[in-house]
């Protein structure tokens, strides 16, 4: 099952994440208990519930236990032990689910997922690295790091990327002054 199978995804609430969570989880649950196992474990850190992630309730409702963020390990302190052990990751950006490229209460499909998905691609193949792609409906928002900003107004980067994102579905290019920002689609949920 896909999570747009679930209309609560698919419609992209606030509380979008909580339903998934919730889904895939009891999956997980239930597969674990068929092979007798009866703890789960996740890899929520202690930066996680800083933001809106109504997951993280799903994983307590559902009894998954979170070491790294019971322990106040953070995204950097997970980082700095994935060097010490040399893991390949160690450097690698976060990677949200894609869902999260879209505002609330526009609908998830799996072509708008994708066509993210290419487009962050494309822009990591750039050299590009602390990215997002907001999807608009027809207008993609581009947020890099702010030192990336002119590298990707530049007439020749600037003419690659236009040509690409229009190529895959998009109507309008932007780039986002602001630059990355993580969480910038839960802004409307915060008081102003």
């Amino acid at each position: 099952m896909s999570a747009l199978d679930n209309e609560r995804v698919a419609s992209n609430p606030p509380e979008r994440c909580y339903h998934c969570k919730s889904d895939d989880f009891s999956a997980i649950r239930d597969k674990a208990r068929e092979f007798g196992i009866d703890i789960i474990l996740d890899g929520t850190n202690a930066d996680d519930p800083k933001g809106h992630r109504p997951g993280i309730r799903a994983l307590g409702e559902l009894g998954v236990i979170s070491p790294l963020m019971e322990l106040g390990y953070t995204k950097a302190d997970v980082r700095l032990l994935a060097e010490e052990f040399d893991l390949p990751n160690a450097s690698k950006p976060s990677s949200p689910c894609l869902a999260s490229r879209f505002p609330y209460g526009q609908r998830l499909t799996a072509e708008g997922i994708g066509r993210v998905r290419e487009a962050e691609e494309f822009l990591f193949s750039l050299g590009f690295k602390e990215l997002r792609v907001r999807d608009h409906g027809g207008i993609a928002r581009i947020e890099l790091d702010a030192a990336a900003l002119p590298l990707a107004a530049e007439a020749g980067v600037r003419q690659k990327i236009v040509a690409k994102l229009l190529s895959i579905g998009y109507n309008y290019v932007t780039l986002d002054l602001e630059g990355f920002r993580s969480g910038s689609m839960d802004r409307d949920l915060e008081p102003r």
